[in-house]
């Protein structure tokens, strides 16, 4: 099926480019076989709104093939609720939640100490949804129905008023007809019903569970589609939309499956380097939709004023209410800060025989070295990444040497200690249990700096550099910095401007698989060599924020065209890093 619509595809370009070569070959004075314009856009118009086109022009077929939803922190990011395990947002229980909060009211009677309480338990138990803030009471806030008369428009009833408020159209979109959906009891609806109806005016994302937490309009129902045809988007959870509808920004699908693979976004919506779209009303709302942040961007934003559109009292109280809660649920988790460099970064040449890199530009580098090799030589590199944790290399340690290693900070020259130098001998090493002295697969390794009698490790000069969680924060083409000591013979600490590769297997066949990364230049200018193994490659995000992108695991031929570096992918290891370190030390956000 899919080297047919490939080949349908080249095929309707093929005739495209045949028909124009037929045109410009047309003389003007010659009347009778002029095509008219309006010609031409017809035919255009029929080729490129052919389902082949529209599939092939914003969809990413290998992303689809994974089945993201919004429940994928792959792609988004979890709510405060919930967190990322093994790449899905699965549901905290209540204690887990921070204790402060506004007081809740769930539909099933039960109280509820905060919002964030609620919402976890609700993943446990669908039946408790939010009906209103504060203590539980014998009567409902506000009634809903659907139907009167001729007229199937969704009606809201406030306790407090005598008449029904019909909801409005003019918002009106999928989000808000799948919270309703979820509302009442239903699953989803379908485009059709959805544009058959005329229907208190309010956004929702599309991923509420109750009206109550966003009022929003309703029009009527229908079950999932079973099959879908040539013009139309199977989503995840198997609903058919038109493919008109995806990359659009609008959660059409209930499940987001249609915005998450998207390779370019349509109007009204922004693009993710992670290659979701969302609505342009989500962009500078002062809350990070895409995961390096380029949304909120401080260049972007500059200038952009908050904007809420409300139209009564009653959908301005229940709006309020759920993003405060939710902007402040995130406010009240742990979060790390990492990453942020206490220098400014300038240009420097390659890192083989490179120019020394100054205080604090990399201040989550660190040396290791083995007692008895206490000359000018590192051994290997490494990064600090909280507490008392370094990676580096599989390939670099021996667990039967654990004694021997030394790790230091604030290196910058081998040969040269300075005040900011700190010097720490290991608790424990954890290599990891699947690595292969072979193939480098795995080639990833823990070390413990053994603490002080506070339990604590001080590193004053150090600061971690944040782990990534998702393979999708930086692709292709971006630029990144790889640091070290470079060759056997360099007492330097250097750096070096690096782009990442789309895919090295075709460099290193056999030997390159999808845990790993490979980053250089085409000429072979910068790379990294012996000496630079386990140490880090940084990406920086929209804030420059750096994050760990890999660690130096191995390569052909230091810096030569042709021959990228090779490093362990460490977005494939934040599971197997946070079971060892715990969670809380690497999770910059609710992740």
């Amino acid at each position: 099926m899919e080297k047919q619509l490939i080949s349908d595809f080249f095929i309707c370009f093929y005739v495209a480019h045949k028909y124009l070569q037929v045109i410009f070959k047309l003389k003007a004075n010659q009347a009778n076989k002029k095509v008219s314009e309006k010609n031409k856009l017809i035919f255009f118009f029929l080729v490129f709104r052919s389902p082949y086109v529209l599939i092939y022009t914003y969809l990413i077929e290998e992303c689809l093939s994974n089945k993201y939803t919004h429940k994928s922190c792959e792609k988004v990011f979890c709510h405060p609720w919930e967190r990322c395990v093994e790449g899905k947002c699965l549901c905290k229980l209540p204690y887990q939640c921070p204790k402060n909060g506004t007081s809740v009211c769930s539909t099933s009677g039960r109280y509820f100490h905060t919002y964030c309480h609620l919402k976890s338990y609700e993943c446990q138990r669908p039946e408790a949804k939010f009906l209103h803030k504060g203590k539980c009471t014998s009567e409902e806030t506000f009634s809903i129905s659907v139907g009167n008369g001729d007229s199937s428009l969704l009606r809201v009833k406030p306790l407090n008023q005598k008449n029904h408020i019909l909801v409005c159209d003019s918002e009106w979109t999928m989000n808000e007809a799948n919270v309703a959906c979820k509302h009442l009891g239903f699953e989803s609806i379908t485009e059709s019903a959805l544009n058959s109806l005329h229907c208190l005016k309010i956004t929702c994302r599309g991923l509420e569970t109750s009206l109550a937490e966003y009022l929003s309009t309703l029009t009527s129902f229908s079950s999932c589609c079973t099959a879908c045809s040539d013009g139309e988007f199977q989503c995840v959870n198997k609903k058919c939309i038109s493919l008109n509808k995806i990359c659009d920004g609008i959660n059409d699908c209930g499940d987001l499956s249609d915005e998450l693979c998207c390779r370019e976004c349509r109007d009204n919506s922004f693009h993710c380097r992670s290659d979701i779209c969302i609505p342009n009303k989500n962009v500078c709302n002062k809350e990070i939709d895409c995961l390096t942040g380029e949304d909120e961007a401080r260049v972007l934003c500059a200038g952009f004023l908050l904007k809420h559109v409300f139209v009564s009292y009653f959908s301005f109280y229940t709006f309020l209410l759920f993003v405060k809660e939710r902007k402040m649920t995130k406010t009240l988790l742990p979060q790390v800060h990492c990453g942020l460099t206490n220098h400014t970064l300038i240009r420097r040449k390659r890192i083989i025989g490179g120019k020394t890199a100054r205080k604090g530009e990399f201040p989550w580098q660190v040396a290791i070295k083995e007692i008895h090799h206490e000359g000018a030589t590192v051994y290997c590199g490494g990064v600090y990444i909280g507490g008392c944790w370094v990676l580096t290399a599989a390939h670099c340690v021996r667990a039967n040497r654990v004694h021997l290693y030394r790790v230091w900070t604030g290196l910058l020259h081998t040969a040269e200690h300075d005040k900011e130098t700190d010097t720490f001998s290991l608790n424990q090493l954890i290599i990891h249990e699947k690595y292969n002295v072979t193939t480098y697969e795995n080639d990833i390794a823990l070390l413990e700096l053994k603490a002080f009698a506070n339990g604590e490790c001080p590193l004053k000069h150090s600061t971690p550099a944040c782990i990534p969680w998702s393979e999708y924060m930086f692709k292709a083409g971006d630029r990144c910095k790889v640091s070290g000591w470079g060759l056997e013979e360099g007492i330097c600490f250097s750096w070096g401007n690096v782009h990442l590769f789309q895919n090295c297997s075709e460099l290193y066949p056999g030997r390159f698989f999808k845990q790993m990364a490979c980053a250089g230049t085409h000429d072979g200018s910068i790379d990294s060599c012996k000496g630079d193994s386990g140490g880090p490659l940084v990406c920086f995000d929209v804030e420059n924020v750096a994050y760990l992108w890999g660690i130096v695991s191995w390569g052909e031929n230091c810096g030569e065209p042709g021959h990228p570096g090779v490093y362990t992918k460490i977005a494939s290891y934040y599971d197997w890093i946070s079971h060892h370190v715990t969670r809380s030390l690497i999770s910059r956000y609710n992740i």
